[in-house]
């Protein structure tokens, strides 16, 4: 069994510094009363003391806390553990101490573990708001560093050229989320309350008229509903006839791909053979092209083939003196643009503004979502590759590459839709 220790000066001092002096008695909210450093078992009204008495009623508090702390703790502690301890039972109280994880990691031989888990009792209820306190934190660092106080003040040298400290992702447990608020005990008479010293802050009233930043957005948003709206069905183009052109006297070169209009016109079976040297046969009356003519070559001819021919509006000038009989069957035609007409050019291919938003927003709420994981997540045993702090960091890389993925699709309808409407202004 260890040997029962006592709490030394270096106790005695450090909660005098946090406990403050009264040396008349004060009531609690909870209807208690105190008086010197913080001493409430025999406080009555209207009691006054001195300072000399104040530290004697401490003292007489720490027998109990001591006693506490001696058969709680298993693993043998140094001088200013020992105190430490006892000044950070004093304030918490021996329940609290008694389930607490300080005390098991001091049992387990983890000291520098269980100094961190006193800094975890920092918070306090005051006016129904559970609040992290600026003078807790400091009280627990207090106590903590002097329970890592080696005994004689010997402290282990690391050097900084030899030991350069680098970031140690699991102590982001430690820091509070909350920013800590002073407070302070304050005497109203012979109520002690405590007040807070930083006042609430204002609400935050809506402008009454947007910024540039909204103005941009709205106009963002009708800009991308004029361009995803679903297209209105056109109705179908009427061709409209090109005004009729004469005929050119010479031919000009087409394409190879093109077959010239007079080899289309003309039946396979009426294909001239190549000329001979004979002389010319008379024309019987059985032959319908030369019994009517130039004149009448295209009627002639289409009524040779059964193809029904329109006459046309005004007949052709005549371009010259002996006019090929093919070329002529091809002037009282109308001519067609082969142009596709504009209101036939395909609507832009569109994708919904929906799933594309919806993309981006689900890219964005993984992104978030995991920079909170791996932010917040507990911290584990680095042995295990799969921690929560590595799935939190995989999710924000989805999220980023999903978000990237809809801006990339949105940016190329965009300018698909851009084109689309040049196409079908030109």
């Amino acid at each position: 069994m260890s040997p029962r220790q006592r709490v030394s000066r270096a106790a005695i001092e450090l909660l005098k510094r946090f406990e403050g002096l009264r040396l008349r008695a004060v009531s609690l909210p909870d209807g208690r009363w105190t008086i010197g450093h913080g001493h409430v078992q025999t406080a009555r009204e209207g009691v006054e003391i001195s300072e000399q008495d104040a530290e004697a009623l401490l003292v007489y508090d720490l027998i109990a806390v001591a006693r506490a702390v001696n058969e709680a703790v298993y693993a043998p502690l140094s001088q200013n553990q020992f105190d430490a301890l006892c000044a950070f039972v004093f304030n918490i109280g021996l329940e609290n101490f008694q389930a607490s994880t300080a005390l098991r990691r001091i049992n387990e031989g983890q000291p520098p573990q269980a100094a961190f888990a006193m800094e975890a009792w920092r918070r306090a209820e005051l006016a129904g708001e559970s609040i992290v306190v600026d003078a807790l934190v400091r009280r627990r660092a207090a106590e903590k560093a002097l329970f890592l106080t080696p005994p004689g003040g010997a402290f282990v040298p690391a050097p900084s050229p030899l030991l350069r400290p680098r970031l140690d992702p699991e102590a982001r447990a430690q820091a509070p989320d909350a920013p800590p608020v002073a407070v302070r005990a304050h005497v109203d008479g012979d109520q002690l309350v405590a007040i807070r010293d930083d006042a609430p802050p204002a609400p935050v009233e809506a402008p009454a008229h947007p910024g540039p930043v909204a103005a941009a957005a709205e106009a963002v948003q009708a800009r991308l509903e004029v361009l995803f709206r679903e297209p209105e069905e056109a109705p179908e183009p009427e061709l409209q006839p090109e005004p009729h052109v004469e005929a050119p006297t010479e031919v000009r070169p087409q394409a190879d791909f093109a077959p010239p209009i007079t080899a289309l016109l003309e039946p396979p079976e009426l294909a001239a053979p190549e000329p001979e040297p004979e002389p010319e046969p008379e024309a019987s009356a059985e032959d319908p092209v030369a019994e009517t003519g130039a004149a009448d070559a295209p009627e002639a001819l289409a009524a040779a083939n059964d193809i029904a021919v329109e006459p046309a509006a005004e007949a052709a000038p005549a371009v010259a003196a002996d006019p090929d009989p093919l070329l002529a069957a091809t002037e009282h035609l109308t001519p067609y643009s082969f142009r596709r007409p504009v209101d036939m050019a395909p609507p832009p291919a569109t994708t919904g503004l929906a799933s594309v938003l919806a993309l981006a927003g689900i890219g964005l709420a993984f992104f978030a979502g995991g920079l909170f994981w791996g932010f917040n997540a507990t911290p584990t045993s680095l042995d295990n590759f799969v921690t929560p702090q590595v799935v939190g960091w995989l999710a924000a890389l989805a999220g980023t590459l999903m978000f990237c993925i809809a801006a990339f699709i949105l940016l190329q309808r965009l300018g698909k839709a851009e084109e689309a409407a040049l196409d079908i202004e030109d």
